[in-house]
């Protein structure tokens, strides 16, 4: 098995770009029916919210780790073919479970739209960044 080299500073710029994607997301873009939809209010700071924003940031360094494996082994050196694989990496394993889990849950589908939604967004622009910042 060969060593993979990757680029630190884009691991971790990838997973900056996840956590203030998703502050965006959830506070302005979607902040509205997103709470209605899980029975948040408005100025209401969550119980462990603040573990809840370390934690978001830990995982999108793992998610960017793992992502930049399969970038690096499909050989994309390309925003595009970057993208088109975290693109895959997402429907396989973000939106299908996700699906199947607000079914048995009975949630909502627009609260489904809004959070693979964000990780849609999140994997496509974290791929294409760490298939053209491998160096």
């Amino acid at each position: 098995m060969h060593h993979l080299h990757f680029n630190h500073l884009a691991l971790l710029v990838s997973a900056l770009l996840q956590w203030f994607l998703g502050a965006i997301w959830y506070s302005l873009l979607f902040a509205k029916p997103w709470m209605a939809l899980t029975g948040h209010t408005k100025g209401e700071r969550p119980k462990g919210a603040i573990v809840a924003m370390v934690t978001s940031f830990v995982v999108s360094l793992v998610l960017s780790f793992v992502l930049a494996h399969v970038i690096l082994w499909a050989g994309a050196t390309t925003f595009a073919s970057g993208a088109l694989i975290a693109g895959g990496c997402w429907l396989g394993f973000i939106a299908g479970p996700l699906l199947a889990q607000h079914l048995y849950e009975n949630r909502s589908m627009q609260l489904l739209a809004i959070n693979s939604g964000y990780w849609l967004v999140a994997l496509l622009l974290s791929g294409g960044l760490l298939a053209v910042w491998q160096n």
